[in-house]
């Protein structure tokens, strides 16, 4: 069996929008310890999402691997941080 992935994302850049290669991820807000209630998204067919807390617009890009971002890096990579 494998294991589910589902990618939490965090937005220390600050950008209004960041493209991601799913449509059911997590949000973070920022990195611990300036992170906020991690909460989890779909992204509906008109491909955006917006974070209730931290208002990031998270635009799905069918291009981009599951743990991939533009701008790069903004996926959490520990699992303690989800």
């Amino acid at each position: 069996m494998s294991k589910e992935f589902t990618p939490v994302f965090h937005n220390d850049a600050g950008v209004k929008e960041i493209e991601i290669g799913v449509r059911h991820f997590g949000c973070m807000g920022q990195t611990p310890p300036m992170d906020h209630p991690h909460v989890f998204l779909e992204v509906p067919a008109s491909g955006v999402a917006k974070c209730p807390y931290c208002a990031t617009l998270y635009r799905y890009n069918p291009d981009l691997a599951e743990d991939e971002t533009r701008p790069a890096g903004a996926i959490a990579r520990d699992d303690a941080t989800v």
